[in-house]
């Protein structure tokens, strides 16, 4: 896309690497702020665009040359509002791998809603892009998530729920880092989860279905629940080895068309593909349990601070 057909806002959340200089040497537009969160940062770029289609993406990410063309081509139909892209990664780990066919999966559920349903209702904001105006009425994203984990999902949710239509461009590419160590991966669920729970509390009827989360997952937070009890009581009640057994059989089953992308796409990544399963099932369940009881429910809006600078 010619240059003169977009401009580049970068929100400098508070960070201290030099981000704001090297924004500015390239040519963008740079506002500095102190660090609040990516859900304030992005409502404030938003506010300081001069276009009638924003584009979100985040510090982690790369977009593909034709990323632009490719976001905006759904917004030629009047009635859409927002458009969600994809992810692809050119990391060699196997937990970076294992996160890249998590999507993939994710991806082919996304596809399968749109067409059943019309259109999506989560929108990710490593690759998403709304109608500027239908953005700022809605006040943009919740600044109660102080952390990249939810506020997009939120946003997108309440938009959908007054009929805003939304459609998956799987061409509009972003190149991602994933986490690769199991810990990260680990703490990264968790964090998610926790966020979920407030979530839910928001936009109850998410709770159970919506076009980003495969319904297995829930299913495997729920049994690997179960399944610890089980192995708990086991001791005391020897009968429920046969609980556990079919608890066990359960979780097998529901990620079953996981393991078969898996096997199609990168055979190497089932070497770790169940342990992952488990350590995400109960990291997500924990944290959506710490949500739950020690949410963020009751926390008030922070207003942004943004600071004059040069531009």
């Amino acid at each position: 896309m010619p240059q003169d057909q977009y401009e580049v806002i970068v929100v400098d959340d508070g960070s201290e690497d030099g981000t704001a200089d090297v924004a500015r040497a390239y040519g963008a537009r740079v506002l500095t702020q102190e660090h609040l969160g990516p859900a304030a940062a992005r409502n404030a770029g938003a506010k300081l665009a001069r276009t009638d289609i924003i584009v979100f993406t985040d510090a982690d990410c790369e977009p593909a040359p034709d990323f632009l063309e490719r976001i905006l081509e759904p917004f030629d139909a009047p009635i859409v509002s927002g458009a969600r892209g994809v992810y692809r990664t050119q990391q060699e780990s196997l937990v970076a791998r294992f996160v890249q066919l998590e999507y993939e999966e994710r991806y082919q559920r996304i596809a399968r809603v749109e067409q059943e349903e019309g259109g999506v209702d989560a929108l990710d904001t490593s690759y998403a892009a709304y109608r500027r105006d239908v953005f700022l009425k809605a006040g943009g994203f919740d600044t109660r998530y102080r952390h990249a984990a939810g506020e997009d999902h939120e946003l997108s949710f309440r938009l959908a729920r007054e009929g805003r239509i939304f459609r998956f461009a799987p061409g509009a590419v972003v190149y991602h880092w994933h986490v690769e160590s199991v810990r990260k991966y680990a703490r990264r669920k968790f964090r998610i989860g926790y966020w979920k729970a407030f979530l839910s509390k928001q936009h109850p009827e998410y709770a159970l279905h919506d076009s980003h989360t495969p319904p297995t997952l829930k299913l495997q937070i729920l049994v690997a629940a179960l399944l610890s009890l089980t192995l708990l009581g086991w001791p005391f009640w020897p009968a429920l080895r046969w609980i556990a057994l079919a608890l066990g059989l359960a979780f097998l089953l529901s990620a079953i068309s996981l393991f078969k992308l898996i096997y199609r796409r990168d055979r190497r990544v089932l070497i770790i593909a169940l342990p992952m399963l488990l350590i995400r099932a109960y990291a997500s369940g924990l944290g959506f349990f710490w949500g739950l009881v020690n949410g963020p429910a009751g926390a008030a809006h922070k207003t942004p601070v943004l600071h004059t600078g040069p531009q």
